[in-house]
């Protein structure tokens, strides 16, 4: 009798421990949501092996944290298949609105069309979805601004006529890499065509030095050329290239237009690392914090700072407006090749040294023990 007792207790307490396992989900908390059917806001980003985005979901966390909205952040690591596969993850949930940062902006067409079919709102975050009208809304930096930019700061700092010019953008699959590089076109082609520059990486280039406005299929083809795809490596590999075939004519002192801060680090390494370039002066975007940190040591002149902050709480105030059935407040509108799409854009800053520290630090952004020699 007394081993019967003990064996119903003992299986008593089996039930009661499997059961509270099975009620907290037992992988988290994204299992009871997804069978709640709770997720408000589903967000889409490209990987989590870029800084940048990292940083973006960081901000996120911080912005949402005072919101009574559920919601959930996935990555699609660099694939549009993946992406697929969180949009319609993220659906599963029950989500209301879709914030997404587009891999390839095309291919992403499916995946916000399959959203709205759902009758969900669709934010495109940072990066424009295209070819598609289920975009709702677009959420973004002043892409242009951004390269006129870099542009006007290669030219502030040109040390005179003849400077070669290296030229570099990010991947032809991202529509911001065309606004980039026509934003900067715009601002260094009066100069290149007055012999300030040179243009030394790109015979497409040199062939439409002469032209102030390029079409996308002009600029489709000088960035076919000298495309980084927004990768590290591919960056490097392409600069030490370019050094490999330039003569000593244009190397010296050169400027070099590099799309982003992870490019331009890279692009940086290849140029310092060749003992016939005398000095140069490089480009880049989103104030990582290894490129604040080679500001601050002199290897990268410049970033243009995007505040992601603002840019995180511009896209969850859409989204809420959104949530609760008003109309979000917008500034401009993109043609995404289908249909223009309304948008919100954030200011830009250019941070070099000479503004760092109150630009990255004073402002809060960051905080001084991320850096040495401040």
């Amino acid at each position: 009798m007394k081993r019967f007792s003990k064996l119903f207790v003992l299986a008593l307490v089996l039930t009661l421990v499997v059961s509270m396992f099975a009620a907290c989900g037992g992988g988290g908390s994204d299992e009871g949501e997804e069978a709640a059917g709770t997720v408000d806001i589903g967000i889409v980003l490209p990987t989590k092996d870029e800084p940048r985005w990292v940083q973006d979901e960081t901000r996120f966390q911080e912005a949402l944290a005072s919101t009574d909205y559920s919601v959930e952040i996935l990555f699609s690591q660099g694939s549009s298949a993946k992406e697929k596969e969180n949009v319609d993850a993220l659906i599963a949930k029950g989500i209301k609105t879709l914030i997404i940062c587009p891999q390839d902006g095309a291919a992403a067409a499916a995946a916000v069309q399959a959203a709205k079919a759902e009758g969900i709102n669709v934010i495109s975050y940072d990066r424009l979805i295209t070819d598609t009208d289920a975009v709702d809304y677009y959420v973004t930096f002043d892409s242009i601004a951004v390269g006129a930019a870099q542009g006007q700061y290669l030219i502030d700092n040109a040390k005179g006529a003849g400077e070669p010019l290296y030229l570099y953008a990010g991947a032809a699959s991202d529509n911001n890499a065309f606004l980039f590089f026509e934003g900067a076109w715009t601002v260094l082609q009066p100069k290149i065509a007055d012999g300030t520059f040179v243009i030394a990486n790109s015979s497409e280039a040199e062939a439409l030095k002469d032209k102030a406005t390029l079409t996308r299929d002009e600029m489709s083809k000088i960035i076919g050329q000298v495309t980084t795809n927004w990768d590290f490596n591919e960056a490097k590999n392409k600069a030490e290239s370019h050094l490999t075939a330039a003569d000593d004519a244009m190397k010296g002192d050169v400027a070099i237009l590099a799309p982003n801060d992870g490019t331009a680090r890279a692009i940086a390494d290849a140029f310092a690392a060749d003992s016939a370039v005398t000095s140069y002066v490089v480009t880049g975007q989103d104030a990582e914090i290894a490129s604040v940190q080679y500001i601050i040591d002199g290897k990268q002149s410049m970033t243009v700072f995007k505040d992601v902050r603002t840019l995180v709480k511009d896209s969850i105030d859409m989204a809420v407006s959104l949530l609760e059935g008003s109309t979000p407040a917008t500034t401009g509108s993109y043609n995404n090749g289908a249909i223009d799409v309304k948008a919100k854009q954030t200011e830009v800053v250019v941070v070099d040294q000479s503004n760092v520290k109150a630009a990255m630090v004073d402002s809060g952004y960051y905080t001084a023990g991320e850096f040495t020699g401040l």
